[in-house]
């Protein structure tokens, strides 16, 4: 019996210490360069371009026509349109909740709220998934106007190793421009793009882009959720968000979620935190 109890402390010692080396298996991976190489036949790609060139005039017709539909689609989608959409022009709020209905944007037609053209968010949230695995994460917004805002992320995640009581800390950088397609009183959506960097001596940065909307549920209750995609010398580095926040005035207090990948360990954390607006 005491070899069965001595085998299973030793397993979950293992189990332990194999856990707190995941920031320094994800800080190799996103040093490690990619050796992979791809040959091609220059013969057969410059016999397959002349043939697409003398196709491409036969066709250029209906490859303008799908050309021209996919961009006013995709225009549509990403930034809509102000001739119709009215709800585009909803002017920002001081602070959710401040008339006691609405949330990051009131109509143009609520007389109950001032105009507000700039407005500074602030928020901070503690991240713990184990004594020996947690970290931090400061966001901040800056709006000029109800048209788009730019957003700065700041994680910082930190691992201790259990048997040698060393600590691994790795921060994530996420800089974004970004803009919300849909503004109404309760809930809006919208999508984030800019870029990564790690810094703790990965030192590399990469291309991201995201979505984010936020529903005002009932008085002074809401519910956020955030995605953000990047790849980083290859290797991808996500994160995912939701949080719950209460607003009380220009502030609130939120529990949430949130998950990272980052090469190929996932963290997964519960998050505590608050944040204010200006």
């Amino acid at each position: 019996m005491k070899h069965k109890i001595l085998a299973i402390v030793v397993l979950l010692s293992l189990q332990t210490a194999l856990f707190a080396q995941k920031i320094d298996k994800s800080k190799n991976e996103l040093k490690s360069n990619n050796t992979s190489t791809s040959t091609t036949s220059t013969t057969t790609n410059s016999s397959n371009t002349s043939r697409s060139a003398s196709n491409s005039n036969n066709h250029f017709g209906i490859g303008g026509f799908f050309l021209e539909l996919f961009f006013y689609t995709g225009l549509y989608t990403t930034i809509g349109d102000y001739r119709t959409e009215t709800h585009l022009y909803n002017n920002l709020s001081s602070y959710p909740y401040a008339d006691g209905a609405s949330g990051d944007y009131v109509k143009i037609n609520d007389v109950s709220e001032s105009k507000n053209n700039m407005r500074f968010d602030f928020e901070n949230h503690f991240l713990y998934s184990t004594s020996s695995s947690f970290g931090n994460h400061f966001k901040a917004k800056w709006h000029p106007f109800q048209f788009f805002y730019i957003q700065g992320d700041y994680r910082v995640l930190v691992e201790k190793n259990q048997f040698t009581n060393s600590l691994s800390n790795l921060q994530l950088y996420h800089f974004s421009i970004a803009y919300d397609r849909l503004r109404f009183k309760k809930f809006n959506l919208g999508w984030t793009i800019g870029s990564s960097y790690i810094a703790s001596d990965v030192n590399k940065a990469g291309f991201s882009y995201g979505l984010h909307t936020a529903f005002f549920a009932f008085k002074n209750m809401s519910f956020t959720s955030a995605m953000q995609w990047s790849k980083i010398n290859g290797k991808p580095v996500n994160s995912f968000e939701f949080k719950g926040k209460y607003h009380k005035k220009n502030y609130f207090f939120s529990m949430g979620y949130e998950n990272l990948k980052i090469a190929s360990p996932n963290y997964n954390y519960l998050t505590l935190g608050g944040g204010l607006y200006f």
